[in-house]
């Protein structure tokens, strides 16, 4: 059984801050950024993927020690000076400090995910879904595969919208993050939908994963579970992480695979006027 302690919350926030770190030097690589990209801050990290990147905001904060009015005054400027709004993913086991200052400066809780994990052994923890379909074909992307992937992605998560040139570039500029490895799962020779895993001392953070409308409730994301868990215990990692929405089907999933509730993050947004 794993529980959740101080120690364990620093490496798993650590490890979607370092990751948020590369997803933001490969997008101002890509995009020709030539701004500061990313912040270490209050024992966490800040980064920025573009102003309307879901991938740019900050975690880790606190988890170090108390966190200071300076420490907020280098945040809101690396944010402000890039023309995006501040968004924070915190711990509940962070110092108290953190959510004082939250209060104090005017930022405002948006949204409630709750964090899960598992220790990623095969034979014990990696338990096949009843959902589970044979006619799911689950690989690693290559490079290659990054326009695939991206079009799947976008198609998953911006169901019926405009898929702006925009909106390309920010999916597509994180496919070369150092910590990233991507997957695509297929059925009947198809793309059906697309997964990220991103690697960090030894911890194994599961995202990005995405189904096309026309393909779900087919075990698609069971077998994407499947592939980045096997994939994290084969590459030595003592800890597999999630991030859901509450009660969420994703919640499901990956509570059937073993995953357990650890704690819930709460995101908290400072706009500019």
């Amino acid at each position: 059984m794993t529980f959740a302690d101080h120690a364990m919350a620093r490496r798993m926030e650590c490890t979607d801050a370092l990751a948020g770190v590369e997803y933001a030097r490969a997008w101002a690589k890509a995009d020709s950024h030539d701004g500061p990209f990313s912040l270490a801050v209050a024992g966490g990290h800040a980064g920025f993927s573009g102003v309307d990147s879901p991938v740019t905001q900050a975690f880790g904060l606190g988890l170090n020690g108390p966190v200071t009015e300076a420490d907020f005054d280098s945040l809101e400027e690396f944010y402000r000076s890039q023309g995006a709004p501040v968004n924070i993913e915190t711990c509940p086991l962070a110092d108290a400090s953190l959510l004082s200052l939250l209060n104090a400066r005017g930022y405002r809780p948006i949204e409630y995910s709750n964090v899960l994990a598992l220790r990623p052994d095969t034979k014990e923890n990696l338990r096949p879904s009843t959902e589970a379909n044979a006619a799911v074909r689950v690989q690693r992307a290559r490079a290659e595969d990054q326009s695939r992937m991206v079009q799947v992605l976008l198609g998953s998560f911006f169901e019926g919208a405009e898929i702006t040139p925009k909106m390309r570039d920010i999916f597509g500029g994180v496919f070369e993050a150092a910590c990233a490895s991507f997957f695509i799962a297929e059925i009947s020779g198809k793309p059906a939908g697309a997964a990220m895993v991103a690697i960090v001392d030894g911890v194994a953070s599961l995202g990005g994963a995405g189904t096309l409308p026309e393909f779900r409730n087919r075990g698609v994301q069971n077998a994407l579970i499947e592939a980045r868990v096997s994939f994290a215990a084969a590459s030595g990692c003592d800890l597999a992480m999630v991030a859901t929405s509450p009660g969420s089907g994703s919640q499901r999933n990956a509570e059937r695979h073993g995953f357990r509730v650890m704690y819930t993050r709460t995101k908290f947004l400072r706009e500019w006027k």
